[in-house]
């Protein structure tokens, strides 16, 4: 019980970055053909338009490993107050939201560009906790 007091905030961001990314993933793998459409629509007009299966592919990567990551990172603070592969799926957190917000913005889709930093802004804060 103490390893769950001790690190509420991280396990609580770690649930949140599993949830995301992994929900992200499977919604990739699932609909691929819809994402692939929409996104093509999306980056018709930047220099990402002949390229987005991908760089689909490359963020699906990244968003499955993030997870997967953030599942371990739960289980290392629970079972041995380990850290370092929470920190591991924070910081690749926030490697993959840089990626999506490069996207956003070479877009010009700002609206998407400030979502992306509302999910940004507590896995950069997640990563501060986890520095030792």
């Amino acid at each position: 019980m103490e390893t769950i007091q001790e690190y509420a905030s991280e396990l609580i961001l770690l649930i949140f970055l599993a949830l995301t990314f992994l929900q992200s993933g499977s919604d990739k793998i699932f609909d691929w053909k819809g994402n692939i459409g929409w996104l093509k629509g999306h980056f018709l007009k930047t220099p990402f338009r002949n390229s987005v299966p991908l760089l689909v592919g490359i963020i699906l990567a990244l968003e499955l490993i993030t997870g997967i990551a953030s599942l371990m990172g739960i289980y290392g603070i629970l079972s041995s107050q380990n850290t370092s592969m929470a920190f591991w799926g924070a910081l690749l957190g926030c490697i993959t939201l840089l990626m999506l917000l490069l996207g956003q913005r070479v877009a010009k889709d700002y609206d998407g560009a400030r979502t992306i930093v509302i999910y940004l802004m507590p896995t950069v804060f997640l990563l501060f906790l986890l520095q030792n």
